[in-house]
């Protein structure tokens, strides 16, 4: 009778020298943004952070889970993999930062079907950068390699965020009041919304590959469809000191049509003019080998409004004063009115003209 092998983890796709070589590499990365409240190095079975609640009257803790999406599907083809880890962090920041909240800790799951230290190491550093610039502690996460579960060079990500607001300084809406002034920040492309669209749009109406050229853009498709999503983090923090900011809206799925909804009081509504800022030549070119309708684009897409918030007429010019000494840009893009809790668009997009 012929002697059975051994099984192994490793005979059944699951190799565990590979998760430890990617954590080896990976270590530095994840302590580079560790604060003086983390309390435990890497490898322990829970994170632990401590909470430094002397400046709070009655802290309220903000969280939220979120993932890349089918973005994810541009870092396969192109085998870079350092700026989707930027952009998960960057969209769960940008989301409790909507209440008001500052970011304490950041948590991350990575599901692979095939474990490759290399392309891990890299995921978190673009992880690391992230919460580097938000000024939040990549505490934990999990890194499962599960076979046939996904296809060879695949995976999936995704990360929970947790931060801090007093009570009394929670943001939701419920001051906007009719008249008040909604200011937008600047997306640097789609940031992690619109990339089924975007990308049946690149791949199979126009049939190009992620190193061409995209045209009128001046980038090729990989870089203008990967380009980071923007963390607002430290720019609000700025304006929240100098003006009291009546709601946010983070422009992701949705876009502004469905987004700005989420904040508005009942009895107001949002007019937003299309005709304030210039739409980058990306949403153009998209639009028009699409042939996507505009009420779809608005829907989709953030159309270059990454970020939008709302305050009083009064306290604008020292917004506007705040944001240019930190280098950044803003554009009043419309106004609070008398309404049905809706979006409603005065103009017609308004897109930068690709000469300049």
């Amino acid at each position: 009778m012929q002697e059975k092998k051994p099984l192994t983890y490793s005979d059944a796709g699951v190799n565990i020298d590979a998760a430890t070589t990617a954590l080896s590499g990976m270590k530095d990365l994840i302590r580079r943004t560790y604060t003086e409240h983390v309390l435990r190095d890497i490898g322990t079975f829970g994170a632990m952070f401590q909470l430094d609640l002397k400046n709070y009257e009655e802290p309220v803790l903000v969280s939220s889970v979120d993932g890349v999406g089918t973005k994810l599907k541009l870092a396969f083809m192109t085998g870079k993999h350092d700026t989707v880890g930027i952009d998960l962090v960057s969209h769960c920041v940008n989301d409790i930062l909507v209440q008001g909240a500052r970011p304490l800790f950041f948590l991350d799951y990575l599901a692979v079907g095939k474990l490759h230290p290399e392309v891990v190491v890299e995921i978190v550093r673009g992880l690391s950068i992230g919460c580097r610039y938000a000024g939040c502690a990549l505490i934990g996460g999990e890194t499962a390699e599960m076979p046939d579960m996904y296809k060879e060079g695949e995976y999936d990500l995704a990360g929970t965020i947790v931060g801090i607001v007093d009570r009394s300084k929670i943001v939701d809406g419920s001051a906007i009041e009719e008249n008040d002034v909604i200011v937008g920040l600047p997306s640097t492309g789609l940031h992690t919304n619109g990339f089924s669209l975007a990308r049946k749009i690149c791949f199979e109406v126009a049939e190009l590959s992620p190193d061409d050229p995209m045209p009128g853009v001046g980038a090729t498709v990989a870089e203008a469809l990967m380009e980071p999503h923007v963390s607002y983090a430290k720019l609000m923090q700025l304006v929240m000191r100098v003006a009291d900011v009546h709601g946010m809206a983070h422009i992701t799925g949705g876009g502004i049509t469905d987004n700005v909804p989420r904040i508005l009081p009942e009895g107001l509504a949002a007019e937003i003019d299309l005709n304030s800022w210039k739409v980058p030549p990306l949403f153009r070119f998209l639009q028009e080998i699409g042939n996507v309708e505009d009420q779809e684009m608005l829907r989709t897409f953030n159309m270059g409004q990454g970020y939008l918030f709302v305050i009083s007429p009064d306290q604008l010019n020292r917004v506007q004063e705040t944001i240019t000494l930190a280098g950044q840009q803003c554009t009043v893009v419309g106004k609070i009115i008398s309404g049905d809790g809706k979006v409603h668009y005065t103009g017609k997009l308004n897109y930068e003209d690709p000469s300049n």
